[in-house]
C-alpha cells in the first residue's frame, strides 16, 4: 500500500514547477471569462503569464476584499467560472462571505492530508467540523468518499453523544478542531468511556500549540496532525509523519502556487522571511489568482523527510492585517511599504507605535547600512507625506528587526 496518494507528491521539484508554469496561461485565460476576474485582470494578456515573475506583476486580491466584491457582483464577486446554481453547495460565513463548492471529486483536495496520516479505505472517521453553513465538514466528506472511508457526521457540540458514538462505533480517527477533541477526551474520562479506538486526529481551524498536541497524545491519540485550509481554497498545506514522528513544516498542496509577500503589498519577500500567504489556485469552478489569505507564514527550505517533495511552510504564524489607528487616523502596512520604496537605502522597516491613549508616538525603524542625517530627514518627510502624520526615524543594524512578518508594531499601553 503506497505511502502517497499519487505520484504527484514525489515529483521532481523542477518538473512540478514547470508543470504549474505551463498551466498558468490557461488558468488566467479561463479566469478572465468570469466578470470579476475580467475586471481585475483587465488588459492582461494570459499568454504572457507563464513564469513566477510574470505572475508577481498581477494584482493581489485579498480575502478582505471579498465582501465588497460580492456586494457588487453577487454571490461570488464574479470570481466563479461555473454559475452559482450549477455548484454543489453554497456556503455562508460571517460577514457574510459566500463560498462555493463544485461537483468534482474531492473538490477541496482534502484527501492528501487524510492519506498522509494513514487513513485508507475501510476506516471510519468521526467528523466534528460544523455542517452548519460553513464548508469544513464537507471538505472531509468529499475526501472520505474519494479514499473510501465511512463517516460519522457528528458536527460540533453534544459532547456526551460524541463520546457515546466513539465508544460504540469505534472510529479510527477524529477530524475537527483540537480544542474540541480535548473536550471530548475530558468528557470520556468523566464518563469512564473507552474511546481508545481513536488513534489518529487531523485538526485545523485554530492553532495547535505544542503543549496541546502533547496533551492529546498523552491521552491516547497517537498521531495528531494539523491541516491549514480555508473556506475559499480548501486544503492549502498539511503535516506528515515519518516513523511515528511529526515532520517539520506543512507540505503545500499539489494544485496551488504559493507566494509569500510583504503584508499590505504584492511584493515577494526573501525565502525564509515571514510574510502574507498568497495562493493561486487551479480550481476550474472558482479560480483564484494571487489570492491573499490574510495569514502569515514563511517558506521552510528543503523537502520533508516523508519523501513528499513540494514546498513547505512553517505553518500558521498570525494574521497579516496590521492596520492600526494613530492619533485618530488609520496607518496601513501598504503605507510603510510605500515609504520604503521611496528610499532604496532601506532594506527593511518596521513602524513602531508607542505611548498611551491620546498620546501616540510613531517611529519608523529602518535597517540600512548608509544611514545619515540627510537620509533620516528625507525619510521623515516621506513618512509624513504618505501617512499625513508626524513620526521620527531610527536607523538600526541590518538583520536586527525580528523575522516575524510585522510591518507595524502597536506597542502602546492601554492599561
Amino acid at each position: 500500500m503506497s505511502d502517497y496518494l499519487d505520484a504527484l507528491e514525489t515529483r521532481n521539484p523542477q518538473s512540478r514547477e514547470q508543470a504549474l508554469m505551463n498551466k498558468l496561461p490557461q488558468l488566467i485565460a479561463h479566469a478572465q471569462t468570469a466578470e470579476g476576474w475580467g475586471r481585475i485582470l483587465q488588459g492582461v494578456d494570459a499568454h504572457d503569464i507563464k513564469s513566477r515573475s510574470a505572475l508577481a506583476q498581477l494584482p493581489v486580491t485579498r480575502k478582505s476584499d471579498l465582501k465588497d466584491l460580492q456586494k457588487a457582483l453577487p454571490p461570488f464577486g464574479g470570481l466563479n467560472t461555473t454559475p452559482a446554481r450549477q455548484m454543489g453547495h453554497i456556503f455562508m460565513s460571517p460577514g457574510p462571505i459566500f463560498d462555493p463548492e463544485g461537483r468534482g471529486q474531492d473538490w477541496w483536495r482534502f484527501a492528501r492530508p487524510m492519506h498522509a496520516i494513514g487513513l485508507r479505505a475501510g476506516h471510519l472517521l468521526q467528523n466534528c467540523f460544523s455542517y452548519h453553513f460553513t464548508p469544513a465538514a464537507f471538505m472531509v466528506e468529499s475526501a472520505a468518499a474519494r479514499i473510501g472511508c465511512a463517516v460519522i457526521p457528528a458536527g460540533i457540540g453534544q459532547t456526551e453523544m460524541q463520546v457515546q458514538a466513539m465508544a460504540e462505533l469505534r472510529p479510527d480517527a477524529y477530524i475537527g478542531t483540537p480544542s474540541f477533541l480535548k473536550i471530548i477526551l475530558e468528557k470520556a474520562l468523566d464518563m469512564g468511556a473507552d474511546i481508545s479506538s481513536v488513534q489518529r486526529a487531523i485538526v485545523g481551524a485554530e492553532a495547535l500549540p505544542p503543549s496541546l498536541r502533547k496533551w492529546l497524545q498523552e491521552h491516547g491519540v497517537a498521531q495528531v496532525l494539523q491541516i491549514y485550509a480555508s473556506a475559499d481554497i480548501g486544503n492549502i498545506a498539511y503535516e506528515s509523519v515519518t516513523d511515528g514522528q511529526v515532520n517539520p513544516g506543512m507540505i503545500l498542496d499539489e494544485d496551488l502556487i504559493l507566494e509569500i509577500v510583504r503584508p499590505g503589498t504584492g511584493d515577494l519577500v526573501a525565502e525564509g522571511e515571514v510574510g502574507e500567504v498568497i495562493i493561486t489556485s487551479f480550481n476550474p469552478d472558482y479560480p483564484l489568482i494571487r489570492f491573499g489569505t490574510g495569514d502569515m507564514s514563511a517558506i521552510l527550505p528543503g523537502i520533508s523527510p516523508c519523501g513528499r517533495t513540494n514546498q513547505r511552510i512553517k505553518g500558521w504564524m498570525g494574521r497579516a492585517d496590521q492596520t492600526t489607528k494613530v492619533k485618530g487616523m488609520f496607518v496601513h502596512p501598504s503605507q510603510v511599504a510605500e515609504v520604503v520604496k521611496r528610499h532604496p537605502e532601506i532594506s527593511k522597516a518596521r513602524l513602531v507605535v508607542t505611548g498611551e491613549m491620546a498620546n501616540d508616538v510613531m517611529s519608523l525603524h529602518c535597517e540600512t547600512v548608509t544611514g545619515n542625517s540627510t537620509l533620516q530627514a528625507a525619510i521623515v518627510d516621506s513618512l509624513r507625506d504618505v501617512t499625513k502624520l508626524r513620526g521620527d526615524v531610527q536607523f538600526v543594524a541590518v538583520g536586527s528587526l525580528a523575522n516575524d512578518g510585522k510591518v507595524i508594531d502597536d506597542a502602546r499601553k492601554y492599561e
